[in-house]
């Protein structure tokens, strides 16, 4: 089963930039299609970006669209989230999760199996 451990949040000012990553071990990172989502504090979780197993799909929240991009290195078994532009809205707990169909892009959290603990990012006015 594929373990996710993320990293790379922190504080940042808005209209800075971020890169988060996600390392996945003990399974075949190539198999999985991945994803990110966040949870701010007293709000749902919300998806922000889902890619196929092999890169060629991706996905993403209106809320993030031409900001945010996902993209992945199965050579280093790894996920990253670049996030320009950063909001004070952006601040939450976020979180990458991998699909058992890798061929999915799907927006939906209860098609992922398996989560990572997730990174903190603030984001200052």
């Amino acid at each position: 089963q594929v373990q996710l451990v993320e990293s790379g949040g922190g504080l940042v000012q808005a209209g800075g930039s971020l890169r988060l990553s996600c390392a996945a071990s003990g399974g075949t990172f190539s198999n999985y299609a991945m994803g990110w989502f966040r949870q701010a504090p007293g709000k749902e979780r919300e998806f922000l970006a889902a890619i196929n197993l092999s890169g060629s799909y991706t996905n993403y929240a209106d809320s993030v669209k031409g900001r945010f991009t996902i993209f992945r290195s199965n050579t280093k078994n790894t996920v990253y989230l670049q996030m320009n532009g950063l909001k004070p809205e952006d601040t939450a707990v976020y979180c990458c999760a991998a699909n058992d169909n890798g061929y999915s892009t799907s927006s939906r959290a209860s098609h992922y199996e398996h989560w990572g603990q997730g990174t903190q990012l603030t984001v200052s006015s």
